[in-house]
């Protein structure tokens, strides 16, 4: 069973080719990356994937960055194999995008040379949140077409008067009969050996450093947080509001399928403090999604399939972007309504986010504030792949307990809720 990982790619844009790169975004997001020049389709391992552009910008000291174009995946391991699967089956789409980029190699260049290009320009996240870790693209479409086939197989006979024990054991044996089918009586095999022991290792490591720092933490602790509330103190409200141009660019690339794209880009505040605690925060969030929420939840939210935290220009910017369910507006709200502490953790210490009291308070429980900085800040995403376009991820987490109450034995009562899941 593969682990899945996230591979960020960006390269700034060629001088005098923004404008093309903005129209063939637009092209691409019209003709669809699962297929023709791109064939996301056919890479191995494939969830998601998307391409959007960053425009040249100032930074915090008038400064400019100039425009770039980021590549997205989340894919199951090795990193390697995608690298060389995204020049050797989707080279054509991926030479097209990254074409508008300076120093890409020129066409007739080998394919070592296009992978080494990618590979230079890979950029690292600091979180990576994968909704179950361990639960690869086959794995996905296999338990889907598992609930297919008992949904079929249910509705083709009459079962009235029998139990609930009675129809699991029909459909265990329907399942036992078809050959097609025998995978689904052994349950998912776990991720490779060296990536569980690298993962326990770093699950003990870091509580165990953080004990031995822990005099020095607590005497610095007390003159931290009276000199960021200090810094919060002196933070202005949010007072902008999302153009109608951007708000129509954003809605024109969303609510297609049962996911979407999102993501956001915004400064750090530029402030020693600012900087240290937004990494520190970063850490904090990369080693709970690693170790905590990794499993179907994120702090209680069962809509993300991907998400990550990348620092961009040498940690002066972020980009946030996730795979969620549902309309942006629930996704939102979902936020404010059950994880607000963490979203100002991990924002608050960006340009134009709300106040934020003592780092977790405020904030994002500032709605409408929050809602306007978000969209302010969001990126349209014209260019987006997904595997599994009418999957939700509680379908997913769904179909692979239905996969698991083929197993054992169950009461009564337990195979009536394991029937209720289809």
């Amino acid at each position: 069973m593969p682990y899945q990982i996230g591979v960020t790619i960006r390269a700034p844009v060629a001088a005098g080719r923004v404008s093309e790169l903005r129209a063939w975004l637009a092209g691409a997001a019209r003709q669809g990356l699962a297929k023709g020049q791109f064939g996301f389709g056919h890479v191995r391992g494939l969830h998601f994937a998307r391409f959007y552009l960053l425009e040249e910008t100032a930074d915090l000291d008038g400064r400019m960055i100039p425009a770039s174009l980021v590549f997205m995946s989340a894919v199951d391991a090795p990193g390697r194999r995608h690298l060389a699967d995204l020049v050797d089956v989707a080279g054509e789409g991926m030479a097209q995008a990254f074409g508008h980029c300076a120093g890409y190699p020129r066409p007739g260049a080998g394919r070592r040379a296009r992978i080494a290009w990618l590979r230079r320009h890979r950029v690292a996240a600091s979180a990576f949140y994968v909704n179950t870790v361990g639960r690869g693209l086959d794995q996905i479409r296999q338990e889907a077409a598992l609930r297919a086939a008992l949904e079929a197989h249910l509705d083709g006979r009459d079962w009235t008067g029998r139990t609930a024990t009675e129809v699991r054991s029909a459909l265990r044996a329907y399942v036992a009969g078809q050959p097609a089918l025998a995978w689904a009586y052994r349950p998912p095999p776990p991720p490779p050996l060296f990536f569980r022991a690298r993962e326990a290792v770093h699950k003990v490591a870091v509580p165990a450093v953080l004990v031995l720092l822990l005099p020095a933490l607590l005497l610095i602790l007390p003159f931290w947080a009276v000199a960021l509330r200090l810094a919060e103190r002196g933070d202005p409200p949010v007072t902008e509001r999302p153009a109608l141009p951007h708000l129509e660019e954003l809605a024109r690339y969303e609510d297609f399928v049962t996911q979407n794209p999102f993501a956001v880009v915004g400064f750090v505040k530029p402030s020693r403090l600012r900087r240290l605690t937004f990494r520190a925060v970063l850490f904090a969030i990369g080693y709970a999604v690693r170790h905590v929420y990794n499993h179907a939840s994120l702090a209680g939210i069962t809509t993300i399939h991907f998400a990550r935290w990348v620092p961009l220009d040498g940690w002066r910017r972020m980009t946030f972007a996730s795979d969620y369910d549902g309309a942006v507006e629930a996704y939102n709200d979902d936020f404010i309504n059950i994880v607000w502490w963490g979203l100002n953790a991990a924002f608050g210490n960006g340009v134009g986010y709300p106040p934020t009291r003592w780092l977790l308070w405020g904030g994002a429980q500032l709605e409408q504030q929050f809602k306007s900085t978000l969209r302010c800040h969001q990126v349209a995403v014209p260019a987006w792949y997904t595997a599994y376009p009418s999957l939700s991820a509680q379908n997913i987490e769904n179909n692979a307990r239905i996969r698991a109450g083929l197993r054992g034995d169950m009461r009564p009562a337990d195979a009536q809720r394991w029937l209720s899941l289809l």
